[in-house]
């Protein structure tokens, strides 16, 4: 198992390596960007998770937020800005598409 100071991520913080992924390591890389992983937080990342594994892509945002039952403007309003990219981040997924 990756600890923490072992945790190889690229030079926008994403994992190197996927199966490095826990919940311990999701709410490090959060704190590294000065955020915490609230209980909606870590639902949203598993549920990203989820559907990158059925789909082998990351989730467009307006198709996440239809699956999460939320807008996109309720995304934004707890992640700020990206949501998508920090969940991603967060979640050890690659970066989404699009995401610049």
């Amino acid at each position: 198992m990756t600890t923490m100071t072992e945790l190889k991520v690229d030079g926008e913080g994403f994992l190197v390596d996927r199966d490095d992924w826990n919940e311990e390591i999701a709410r490090e890389l959060a704190r590294r960007d000065g955020m915490e992983i609230t209980d909606q937080i870590m639902h949203y990342i598993n549920e990203a998770r989820a559907m990158y594994d059925n789909d082998g892509v990351v989730p467009p945002i307006r198709k996440f937020a239809k699956a999460m039952g939320v807008s996109t403007n309720d995304l934004y309003a707890i992640f700020q800005k990206g949501p998508m990219k920090l969940i991603c981040k967060w979640g050890g997924l690659p970066k989404p598409t699009g995401c610049v």
